[in-house]
């Protein structure tokens, strides 16, 4: 599922430097892929990269699926539905967009809002580690089934195992890693939208991004499951 169930795509403008094969993914100094036609269904369906946003030493990197078509037309993961929702779930924990990282594991729109492909996810695969590599996060949060299987690298049930804190190899390194649902979960299902809350909340006290940030959901106990 992309954002929203839309897909965003990017345009191939910007400075960035790329590596010839899928697992280079050289990005500037703003993280920023640039330009990128490694994935020919995705070079046509898009309309611009969609680049990852905010801060380039955040403590706390959330990451999704890949860009629906409001993220494909403003240029910004998380700008449609769903990402109301984030942002809301951000503010209750005590938090602002602008205090964290947000990216995606495909930074191009997939046609038609389908997943994308594991070969077009191993093409983006390089761009992603580096942008992790450069923001070198306290905690990344996955936002869905398609990131936290990507990154850990198994098959995840993301219903059962949303709110687990897992380490995973991600370019070599040891990363602590947060399940989560993708926000979208709670328009389709209002039962999931503590469980969400509860999980984002808890990203901000593990980062510490949340430490000293007040109007955060602190004592709340909630579980997500999807």
């Amino acid at each position: 599922m992309s954002e929203d169930g839309e897909g965003a795509d990017a345009a191939d403008s910007g400075d960035g430097a790329l590596g010839d094969g899928p697992g280079d993914g050289a990005l500037d100094s703003d993280l920023r892929v640039g330009s990128c036609e490694r994935c020919p269904a995705l070079v046509e369906s898009r309309s611009r990269i969609v680049e990852g946003v905010g801060p380039t030493d955040a403590d706390l990197l959330f990451v999704g699926e890949g860009p629906g078509a409001n993220e494909d037309e403003e240029g910004e993961p998380f700008v449609g539905r769903s990402g109301d929702v984030l942002d809301e779930a951000l503010r209750d924990a005590g938090l602002a967009r602008a205090d964290v990282r947000i990216t995606n594991c495909v930074r191009c729109r997939p046609p038609e809002n389908r997943d994308p492909t594991t070969e077009e996810l191993a093409n983006c695969r390089g761009h992603l580690e580096a942008e992790i590599a450069g923001l070198d996060p306290e905690l990344i949060v996955t936002l869905g089934k398609v990131p936290s299987e990507h990154l850990l690298g198994r098959s995840v049930r993301i219903t059962a195992e949303s709110g687990d804190v897992v380490d995973a190899r991600i370019g070599g390194e040891s990363r602590r890693v947060l399940l989560s649902v993708h926000p979208a979960a709670t328009l389709y299902d209002r039962s999931q939208r503590e469980g969400f809350f509860e999980t984002i909340a808890r990203s901000g006290e593990l980062s510490g991004v949340a430490a000293e940030g007040e109007g955060g959901s602190g004592g709340q106990s909630r579980l997500g499951e999807f």
